[in-house]
């Protein structure tokens, strides 16, 4: 079965819950997390200085999952993070290991 990089970008507001959805939903999952801006949110999402700066603070989250469990994810992130701007895109891996 084909694995996929799943990457999710989030607010600084949701980014803890979404990491302990992630956390209970994928527990044998090893994923990364790291702060980062994001360019092309919308503007009501936007606070006063981020508006300034053409940026916002956000978090970005990547996985790599097989296809099963891409759906399932995207499913729980549907369900429990509409409507709070959740940004994510996903595809198919060329290659994945650990250097030894």
């Amino acid at each position: 079965m084909p694995k996929h990089c799943l990457s999710l970008v989030c607010g600084p507001d949701i980014a803890e819950k979404l990491l302990d959805s992630l956390l209970i939903s994928l527990p044998e999952q090893v994923f990364t997390s790291t702060f980062t801006f994001s360019h092309g949110t919308p503007h009501g999402r936007l606070s006063g200085a981020e508006k300034v700066m053409g940026r916002s603070n956000s978090m970005q989250i990547q996985l790599i999952v097989e296809e099963d469990q891409l759906h399932s994810t995207l499913a729980m992130a549907r369900r429990d993070f509409k409507g709070t701007g959740l940004y994510f895109w996903a595809y198919e891996l060329s290659a994945e290991g650990v250097i030894e």
